[in-house]
């Protein structure tokens, strides 16, 4: 008889941390995400309008901190915003008389918010999710590259943007409150770039950015 309280209080043990660890995210719970985010541009370039009419350009990746938070309207609806560390991108022509010219660097910024359905509710460690959402990308802190500079470009501008941000991730929940997470997001980033000789426009240029974007991060739930 001793033997089988023993079995029975086991068993409710195990059962009632097995429910602390199974639980997720509950209406009113605040979910926040850091990590690594990567930007993978999935670039597409018109050619330069004005000089170097016959060139393209691109633009490298770049890897910095990100962190977000989800505000959980209830265990399956939530809002998102999310921000980073400034990104780094070298300027590079892809095609024509500018084929791997050294053009500039920018930076930029692109916070977003989103709504997150979540599908499984708030019983289970696994969150898998997806996103729909708005970004707004600013550009600053442009460089001229030495090839355009040989070429006589004295300034590089390049317009903020508006665009769509779909993502996809999962959460687990390995206790009440910390947790790992992976996530992919796709954003739409267009802007033009206006390369000036002096108060001049020697030549723009319009760019879609339009990266994919990958997190990897750990959760905190409070």
């Amino acid at each position: 008889m001793k033997t089988l309280k023993t079995i029975s209080a086991l068993v409710l043990g195990s059962s009632t941390l097995l429910a602390v660890n199974a639980s997720a995210f509950d209406a009113g719970d605040f979910v926040l995400r850091a990590g690594t985010v990567t930007v993978s541009a999935q670039d597409e370039s018109d050619n330069l309008v004005g000089a170097f009419s016959d060139s393209t350009v691109t633009v490298d990746d770049d890897t910095q901190i990100g962190i977000s938070g989800t505000y959980m309207f209830t265990d399956k609806i939530g809002l998102e915003v999310l921000a980073a560390t400034p990104f780094s991108h070298d300027i590079t022509g892809a095609s024509g008389t500018l084929n791997g010219a050294d053009i500039g660097s920018v930076k930029h910024l692109p916070p977003t918010v989103s709504a997150q359905y979540f599908f499984m509710g708030a019983k289970s460690q696994w969150q898998p999710y997806i996103g729909l959402g708005l970004n707004y990308t600013t550009f600053f802190s442009e460089k001229v590259g030495s090839d355009a500079a040989a070429a006589g470009v004295t300034s590089i501008e390049l317009d903020d943007s508006f665009g769509i941000a779909a993502s996809a991730g999962i959460d687990y929940m390995i206790n009440d409150n910390w947790g790992i997470n992976a996530s992919l997001m796709y954003a739409t980033i267009s802007t033009t770039a206006t390369l000036k000789a002096g108060a001049a426009t020697a030549a723009t240029v319009d760019y879609d950015l339009d990266p994919m974007v990958y997190r990897l991060n750990a959760v905190y739930k409070f």
